[in-house]
C-alpha cells in the first residue's frame, strides 16, 4: 500500500468494520450540521454542494459524539510516514444531484473548468486579494477521505491524476528554491500552477474514486485532484454523497512540505 501510495499519489483501503462504526457515528453529527440554518452558508454551486469546512465537532483524535477515536489501516499508514499529527475539525463535503452548477457570479470559464476538469487543484494553493492570485497558504501533510454515505460510482467521485503529485513537487520545488521556507506565502505561483495544470492534463491519467463508508482513501498532499459531475442515473440518499476530508498540517511551517515522501 506505501509502495502505491507514494508512486501513484492515492491509494484505496478496502472496508474495515471499525471504520464503519465511526462513519456511522459521524454520519449522525454530520447530517445535522449540514441540516443546521446556521452552516447554509456552506452551500455553493446552486444549491448542489455544501462545503462543510471545519464542520465536523470531532476532538484531535477523530472522536465525535461518544465515539472512538479515529483508526483504520490508512490513517496507520499516513501518521507512519508523516507522524501523528493532531486532527483539525473535519471537513464536511456533500455532493447532491445536479453537482455542478454555476456559482453565484462564477466566470464562465471557471465554471467551464469545474465542468470539464472537475474544477481539479492542489490543496492549500488559495486564491489571495481580489485578483484572487494563488499563494502557498496551508500546508497539509496528506488528505484522508472517509465517505459517510452509501451512494453509487457516478454520484461525483473524487478524481485524482494519476501521478501528478511528482510533477507538482517538481514545479514548486523550482518556483521555491531561492526563497525561505518561512517566506514561501508570499510567492505568487499562479502561472507556474496553471501551467503545471495543463502539463499534468496531457500526461497523467485521470481516475475516479468511488468508496463506501468504511473504507478510506489517502491522497498525496501535492496530487491534483477534483469532484467529478454528477452523472444521470446516479444514486445516493437524501443526505447526499457525504465524504469527510481530514487534512493535518505540521505544528509549523517547514520545507516538509516539499521534502516529506
Amino acid at each position: 500500500m506505501r509502495a502505491d501510495f507514494l508512486a501513484k499519489g492515492w491509494v484505496l483501503f478496502p472496508y474495515e468494520a471499525q471504520l464503519a462504526a465511526w462513519a456511522s457515528a459521524a454520519f449522525e453529527v454530520a447530517d445535522a450540521r449540514v441540516r443546521d440554518p446556521a452552516e447554509a452558508r456552506w452551500l455553493r454551486c446552486g444549491g448542489t454542494w455544501f462545503v462543510g469546512v471545519d464542520s465536523l465537532p470531532n476532538d484531535a483524535r477523530g472522536r465525535v459524539d461518544g465515539s472512538g477515536a479515529l483508526s483504520g489501516a490508512a490513517l496507520e499508514m499516513a501518521q507512519a510516514i508523516y507522524g501523528p499529527l493532531p486532527m483539525h475539525r473535519g471537513q464536511v463535503s456533500v455532493i447532491y444531484p445536479g453537482y455542478p452548477k454555476p456559482y453565484e457570479d462564477e466566470s464562465e470559464s471557471a465554471f467551464g473548468y469545474r465542468l470539464r476538469r472537475d474544477a481539479a487543484h492542489v490543496d492549500g494553493l488559495l486564491p489571495v486579494g481580489q485578483a484572487r492570485r494563488r499563494h502557498l497558504m496551508e500546508r497539509h501533510a496528506y488528505i484522508l477521505g472517509l465517505p459517510l454515505s452509501e451512494c453509487s460510482a457516478d454520484a461525483s467521485p473524487l478524481t485524482i491524476w494519476e501521478g501528478s503529485h511528482t510533477r507538482m513537487r517538481d514545479v514548486f520545488a523550482r518556483a521555491l528554491s531561492s526563497t525561505p521556507q518561512d517566506a514561501w506565502d508570499q510567492i505568487d505561483l499562479t502561472e507556474i500552477y496553471q501551467t503545471a495544470r495543463r502539463e499534468v492534463f496531457d500526461t497523467c491519467p485521470r481516475v475516479t474514486v468511488p468508496a463506501q463508508p468504511g473504507e478510506a482513501y489517502l491522497v498525496h498532499r501535492l496530487a491534483l485532484h477534483g469532484v467529478a459531475p454528477w452523472q444521470d442515473g446516479a444514486t445516493a440518499p437524501e443526505a447526499g454523497r457525504m465524504i469527510v476530508y481530514f487534512r493535518p498540517e505540521w505544528d509549523t511551517p517547514s520545507d516538509a512540505w516539499l521534502s516529506a515522501p
